[in-house]
């Protein structure tokens, strides 16, 4: 499997996009490598860009794109809310997928010695790369900014990893990280005042605020013995936050880094600022994510929401993510658009799943065309979604039926599981036809020698053995559909029982289906005892099936009748 890396180097422009491109374009040319975000920011003076790959095409466009930073950004002149201190201020990578931390450390060394040798640019390693462990605090890096570097550089406390320790005017330095994901998020508020802002940042940041006497905001400093000011310690872990104006919108925000959203989620940081905000006089207006974010992190903002509302949990995704963006108004300054803010849609694509991506009449049309596939292990597979969503929906009614406010958290489990299994059948549509895709292939291959004869078996048989193994699959997750569907139409909302029973149907169809191609992908397969044992538990599964349809079924009638 590949190893892949995450790049969010940060350019010290956001106005001019003719810089900005010409910077993206480096990145782009680099093959293997995605180019998922560019986000400038007028009032920051700042563009935050993300791209993954493997790691060794992610370092070259990293380092071709922190080059042309050095040519077109001249630091001596630019201005920007944001702190920083060169042309491509910071440059973290960050593993993704099939690669350790360690890993991604060497890669980052490797990507500043480059870059220290070539540029004529001070370079800092930060985070997991540091050299030295106070370097790890990208704050404590980039202390003093661009404005204070040439005096920093004289120390030699500050002398950079890579690179000379000479003030390069034009571009600064520049920090190389590896370190795990970050979420960039400020807060909105209805105010201009960056030192109310910074009342609430002080209120939410780990780090917290300084201690004063009488507990009063203008109160006289408390020190230790040697010292030191002591710190009330902010709400959330793992994060840092200023206050600071956005000239661009004409209000405050808190500024925030979520360095762990395991430690603090994206709704809690949130829900604490708009708390702090309360109190202090103020509203929190809406909010904004600046870059790319993981699925689950709006996942859980959504579901946080939909509980405090007392709302089931059990819808679809896209509604859940939906429900976050109008929770957390992510959408107040700009549009919002999932599709490009959230990493995982931007990795995936619509080639992962074709069929899936089809509207109803296209998915149709795809099954009666001449081609083979989409065939009836597909459309097992995607009936077996329909009833499983079928009996989802009796339980989100259930949910929300008046009178039964006391209910809502038990049937809102019940709609979860359903969505759950809904999403797995629906994988398994397009992993049908890829299976029957995968056949083709091998009986395309050559057969002249023997060799060519020994592989083409091989692979035969392993996509044979693929197509067997998918719609045993289908069984599998569609006898899951039974006992929700027999709980809904036992104990769910009794005006929307044929729905259960219309599932029922389904969830066997799904099943009856699925057994037809497991039988007909075993006919003639080489290996007797896989064919044997696999037909004997699809055989128990259909009978199993029978008895569960007949059983909904009967509670269905009773009720109606």
């Amino acid at each position: 499997m590949k190893k892949l890396i995450e790049c969010v180097p940060n350019f010290s422009e956001g106005s001019n996009m003719q810089i900005i491109k010409q910077i993206t374009d480096e990145i782009e040319k680099v093959e293997g490598v995605q180019l998922l975000d560019v986000d400038p920011g007028k009032a920051t003076n700042r563009t935050v860009v993300t791209f993954v790959g493997e790691p060794d095409d992610v370092i070259e466009a990293a380092f071709q794109a922190i080059k042309k930073a050095s040519e077109l950004i001249d630091m001596s002149k630019h201005k920007g809310e944001h702190p920083r201190m060169g042309a491509t201020d910071v440059c973290p990578l960050i593993p993704i997928s099939n690669i350790s931390m360690k890993e991604v450390v060497v890669y980052a060394k490797k990507l500043a010695q480059r870059a220290g040798r070539e540029l004529d640019i001070p370079f800092y390693l930060y985070e997991s790369a540091a050299s030295k462990p106070y370097r790890k605090n990208l704050a404590s890096v980039r202390a003093g900014e661009y404005e204070g570097l040439a005096k920093k550089l004289e120390d030699p406390k500050w002398k950079p990893d890579y690179g000379p320790a000479v003030f390069n005017p034009k571009s600064g330095a520049t920090a190389i990280g590896a370190r795990d994901f970050l979420i960039a998020y400020n807060v909105n508020l209805n105010t201009t005042s960056v030192r109310r802002a910074n009342t609430v940042a002080f209120d939410i940041r780990e780090k917290g605020r300084v201690k004063r006497q009488g507990g009063k905001l203008s109160g006289k400093i408390l020190r230790n013995k040697a010292g030191e000011p002591l710190r009330v310690k902010g709400k959330c872990k793992s994060v840092k936050a200023i206050g600071w104006y956005i000239d661009e919108y004409g209000i405050a925000q808190i500024s925030m880094n979520l360095t762990n959203i395991n430690d603090t989620s994206l709704h809690k940081a949130f829900e604490e600022c708009r708390k702090s905000a309360t109190k202090h006089g103020m509203r929190v207006t809406g909010s904004e994510i600046v870059g790319l974010v993981p699925k689950q992190v709006l996942i859980d903002a959504g579901k946080h929401f939909l509980k405090l509302q007392k709302r089931s949990v059990g819808i679809s995704e896209e509604e859940i993510i939906h429900v976050a963006i109008k929770s957390l108004g992510l959408d107040e300054l700009s549009p919002f658009d999932p599709k490009k803010k959230i990493i995982e849609y931007q990795l995936e694509g619509k080639d992962q799943f074709p069929l899936l991506h089809k509207n109803l009449k296209e998915f149709a049309d795809e099954t009666a065309s001449e081609s083979p596939a989409p065939g009836g292990g597909s459309i097992a597979a995607y009936v077996g979604a329909l009833g499983v969503s079928l009996g989802t929906m009796v339980a989100n009614l259930s949910a929300h039926k008046r009178g039964w406010d006391d209910k809502w958290e038990y049937f809102s489990d019940v709609a979860e599981q359903g969505q759950e299994l809904k999403d797995k059948l629906l994988q398994l549509v397009d992993e049908d036809t890829n299976a029957f895709t995968e056949i083709i292939t091998a009986i395309r291959l050559p057969k002249s020698t023997p060799a060519e004869k020994k592989a083409r078996k091989a692979a035969m048989d392993r996509a044979t053995k693929h197509a067997i193994a998918v719609p045993m699959q289908v069984m599998q997750e569609g006898m899951k559909s039974f006992p929700l569907l027999k709980l809904m139409a036992n104990k769910g909302n009794p005006n929307s029982v044929s729905d259960a029973g219309v599932g029922a149907l389904c969830a066997y169809t799904a099943v009856y289906g699925a057994y037809l191609n497991v039988r007909i992908n075993c006919d003639g397969f080489s290996d007797g005892d896989y064919v044997e044992k696999t037909l004997k538990k699809a055989k128990s599964l259909l009978a199993k099936a029978e008895k569960e349809k007949t059983s909904i079924l009967k509670l269905v009638e009773k009720t109606i009748n």
